[in-house]
């Protein structure tokens, strides 16, 4: 276990350098492609420290003259205040723009292209091979439509669509079956988020209207994002846990 944790310490310090290695060595389309990832990640990197920042800077106050005598030493000194706890809602719209997002469970394993899709073969002869089955369970709303069988690349089996997920709520400690709104995210990769695919580690929106939650204004909440915890294609249900 020691010796494990070591290593993964020293491979992650070998990280850095072998990054900048690579940044410096590169060159032509791969070098402008690999900088731009980097220019994202960093400033992802600098939105969150911010905002982690925001919690414990100072503000200056307003003139307020303040009843009674100030003591010499202090007429000269500049009044501060701690920034105000922000309220809850505009906490979570600055994660969300942040991409940040604290989650249950931040990696997961990353699933290869063949083991997502089956490939089906079409034709007369079985020659056709562009049509594609998803092995996962998807979610598709209320309004989907099937294109025409000649035209539809991606087939989503109906006997793996699902509607429901079983919400745990992790202050609560209790689970509620709620109606899935959409798929917000699917960390394998943006195809997936768009076909709707739910895999273990994707973020829901889900329907909690009937929980009875509301904002700090008073406002009922509609809805709000889960994380999928379970393997669904291989439970044959959805289980989640609510981001609060």
């Amino acid at each position: 276990g020691l010796l494990r944790e070591e290593r993964e310490r020293k491979r992650n310090a070998r990280e850095v350098h072998r990054r900048s290695q690579y940044a410096q060595s590169v060159h032509g389309l791969k070098a402008k492609l690999y900088n731009q990832k980097r220019f994202k990640e960093k400033a992802e990197m600098r939105k969150t420290i911010a905002m982690h920042d925001e919690r414990n800077n100072k503000r200056a106050k307003a003139d307020d003259v303040e009843k009674g005598a100030v003591p010499a030493y202090l007429l000269d000194r500049e009044g501060t205040t701690r920034a105000k706890i922000l309220s809850n809602t505009v906490k979570q719209k600055r994660k969300e723009k942040a991409g940040k997002w604290e989650v249950p469970i931040p990696k997961v394993k990353p699933i290869s292209d063949d083991e997502m899709f089956k490939v089906m073969r079409t034709g007369k002869r079985k020659k056709k091979a562009w049509k594609r089955m998803v092995t996962k369970v998807t979610f598709v709303g209320d309004s989907f439509t099937r294109k025409p069988p000649k035209y539809e690349r991606f087939i989503r089996p109906t006997g793996l669509r699902m509607k429901k997920a079983n919400v745990t709520h992790p202050e609560l400690q209790a689970t509620f079956q709620l109606d899935i709104l959409a798929v917000k995210k699917n960390p394998q990769s943006s195809t997936y988020t768009t076909l709707g695919v739910i895999t273990k580690g994707t973020i829901l929106e889900v329907n909690v209207s009937d929980l009875g939650l509301v904002t700090t204004t008073g406002r009922v909440v509609y809805a709000k994002y889960a994380q999928v915890t379970n393997s669904p294609e291989l439970d044959g249900c959805i289980n989640a846990v609510l981001l609060v």
